[in-house]
């Protein structure tokens, strides 16, 4: 069992996010960088098949080389090797081509699964696993909160509202995973595990070894752009209802609050 897992590295759910001067990037100087948590949930999710199933799991990402500290925390989670896309035309690329590049790189690696999150928590967009999919003209089963297989057949639970749905498919297929922690539960990387990782291969790509002309990734070809980032509009102080009523002033103060100043009842 070869698997495959799409890793994105993320800021730090705890960073302070600041806007760039040029108003469509961020401010990455000072940054802590970390892998994207559901990504992280799809890394778990590959290593207990592969606890079961003997298999192998490969890392795949993209990005410049600080992204190196997020495969080696993979390889000491358990992975076997990674392969890093490190080009700076992919910088400037929109996900179309970013993905084309990822979809390049994972064919090298013949997998029978790819898994990755469904989300990532920068700019949340959720197309990596549906494009890839449809690149590779592969089944997507989307949202797994749980997931196995026999070697030939992949079954994944997703939650509906009231409910779960069972889907499965034949192999080869791409699961996207969404879920919490609580489910999922990544390992830590133990000392052993870091050891290891040292030694560990990550393989370096450009575009053109994965048969790319790096014209085709210039901003000028993008179909999507970030035209602008603005942060959330600040809120509104919250108001206090009167300490001074009793019980029933203050409940009759919230309802005329609500109902003539917010006007939500």
């Amino acid at each position: 069992m070869n698997i495959v897992v799409l890793l994105k590295q993320t800021p730090d759910t705890e960073s302070v996010i600041r806007i760039a001067g040029d108003g469509k990037s961020i401010v990455t100087d000072g940054l802590k960088w970390i892998i994207n948590p559901y990504d992280e949930f799809a890394l778990e999710a590959a290593l207990r098949l592969k606890d079961k199933l003997k298999g192998k799991v490969s890392v795949v990402s993209y990005g410049p080389p600080r992204v190196v500290e997020a495969l080696r925390t993979a390889l000491a989670m358990g992975a076997d090797d990674a392969v890093l896309i490190d080009d700076p035309v992919l910088k400037t690329a929109d996900y179309l081509r970013v993905t084309k590049a990822l979809t390049a790189a994972i064919k090298e690696l013949n997998p029978d699964l790819i898994f990755t999150g469904s989300r990532a928590i920068d700019y949340d967009q959720g197309q990596r696993g549906a494009i890839v999919a449809e690149n590779l003209d592969w089944p997507h089963l989307a949202l797994a909160v749980a997931v196995d297989c026999d070697g030939s057949v992949v079954t994944i639970e997703r939650p509906i509202e009231g409910g779960k749905v069972i889907l499965e498919s034949p192999l080869p297929a791409l699961v996207t995973f969404g879920g919490a922690h609580a489910i999922w539960n990544p390992r830590y990387a133990s000392l052993p595990g870091i050891m290891k990782a040292k030694k560990k291969p990550i393989a370096m790509k450009k575009v053109t070894d994965l048969g790319f002309d790096p014209a085709n990734f210039e901003p000028e070809t993008a179909r999507i752009r970030i035209t602008s980032l603005e942060k959330p509009a600040e809120r509104k102080q919250g108001r206090i209802i009167n300490g001074d009523l009793d019980v029933v002033g203050k409940a009759a103060e919230l309802v005329r609050s609500l109902h003539e100043e917010a006007k939500v009842i």
